[in-house]
């Protein structure tokens, strides 16, 4: 399952300008694919930009999920170099983990869009809440855009998730990284967790508020 629609040159430009580390993978077809994936994803949203996508506002807004993103990518490349260095009989897939990394949180252009949350918060009896988590919605796109099924799996069990199914190694290892990330900035910034930060952030009702689009009162 592939998706019609190209994307142009123009619309792949600023894709790899925003996250540099797509031009590690060495995969040619995997790196413009990641980058087709983004389009896609932010041709589906209210976003016109990776850069307008929050991050997680109840840990620290001033973290962008662009941010995140390269962040993980980052860290789960320096774990599997300081695990090859010492244990060289693990290998890692490199191109994967970069893939991976860039695009396990593509399904929040969805997830996060301020004009669907404000939809499912106000009837939620009808849609659920969120209606579609970016795990599932980041499959979609992953598969859409021709990714592997080895990316399509990061994109599924990054998060909770993936608790129900056993994660490959690349998979694990981004996991992990997401979970280190978010915990790291979390502790260094307000000396808690990102669980406690999240939890402390409910509502009375149990709704958690999904991010806003930066400029908006949405």
């Amino acid at each position: 399952m592939t998706h019609a629609y190209q994307p142009t040159e123009a619309e792949l430009t600023p894709i790899y300008t925003a996250m540099p580390e797509i031009e590690q993978i060495n995969d040619p077809d995997l790196r413009r694919k990641v980058a087709e994936a983004w389009v896609i994803a932010l041709n589906d949203s209210s976003f016109n930009s990776l850069e307008e996508i929050p991050g997680e506002a109840d840990i620290d807004s001033t973290v962008s999920q662009l941010t995140h993103q390269r962040g993980v990518t980052i860290l789960a490349l320096r774990i599997a170099e300081g695990m090859q260095e010492i244990m060289p009989d693990i290998q890692f897939d490199r191109d994967i983990i970069i893939a991976g990394g860039l695009v396990h949180d593509i399904g929040k252009a969805y997830e996060y869009d301020p004009e669907r949350a404000a939809k499912w918060r106000a009837r939620p009896q009808e849609s659920g809440y969120p209606a579609i988590r970016h795990p599932a919605y980041g499959v979609h796109i992953a598969l859409m855009a021709g990714l592997p099924d080895s990316v399509a799996h990061i994109c599924a069990t990054h998060a909770k998730e993936g608790n129900m199914i056993q994660r490959s190694l690349e998979g694990m290892l981004i996991h992990y990284a997401d979970d280190m990330f978010w915990n790291l900035v979390a502790k260094a910034h307000k000396g808690l967790t990102a669980e406690d930060l999240t939890r402390m952030a409910l509502p009375a009702d149990g709704l958690r508020a999904l991010p806003r689009r930066h400029g908006t009162d949405q």
